[in-house]
């Protein structure tokens, strides 16, 4: 079973249906049991990384998250709880990637809404995708550059548009909304 962690930030309910139409079962939770028995665990988001924190500490999630030993996809504002701290609401968060969340300056058009490309790619989440393919970006904050990197994308500066380390990979895009490549990545994480 693959377990979506419900906690407080939107896109779970794309990521669920990116995953029925991939033809995987699924559950969204937020039990502590639930998310240590599940096969593969995805930590979506769309939200604000404050607030968000606030209901992983709550639940008690802040301290189960970064234990998980199965494959872990953070995805968006699920990559960037995973690093050690973001500009965002001053917040710590769960330091599982040994990197910072900044803010775009303001010298473009910020949030980065769209299609974008990535260079840079290895690993085994990005296994039969190119360099140059085009993923779907909306957010106003974004990864440095660090050792876990396995993906660069470039807006107003280079940022990590994917990290891994140990059993945990994050994207700063959207593979649930990226069409046939989002697809394909969702697929190869699944099958790690």
């Amino acid at each position: 079973m693959i377990a979506i962690i419900k906690y407080n930030a939107g896109n779970t309910r794309s990521v669920a249906n990116a995953l029925h139409r991939l033809g995987y079962k699924y559950q969204i939770t937020d039990n502590p049991d639930e998310l240590r028995q599940a096969d593969k665990v995805i930590f979506p988001g769309v939200g604000e990384a404050s607030s968000a924190m606030k209901y992983l500490k709550e639940k008690s999630l802040d301290q189960l998250i970064p234990r998980l030993e199965q494959p872990v996809l953070g995805i968006c504002l699920g990559l960037q709880l995973l690093c050690n701290f973001t500009e965002e609401g001053d917040t710590k968060c769960l330091g599982v990637f040994d990197t910072s969340v900044k803010r775009f300056p303001p010298i473009k058009k910020v949030p980065h809404i769209g299609w974008n490309n990535f260079t840079k790619i290895k690993g085994k989440l990005f296994k039969n995708i190119t360099e140059q393919a085009d993923m779907y970006y909306v957010h106003s904050y974004y990864a440095e550059i660090n050792l876990q990197t396995i993906g660069i994308c470039d807006y107003i500066l280079p940022f990590a548009s994917a990290i891994h380390h140990k059993n945990f990979y994050a994207t700063q895009f959207h593979p649930e909304k990226s069409a046939d490549i989002g697809a394909k990545l969702l697929k190869n994480f699944l099958q790690l």
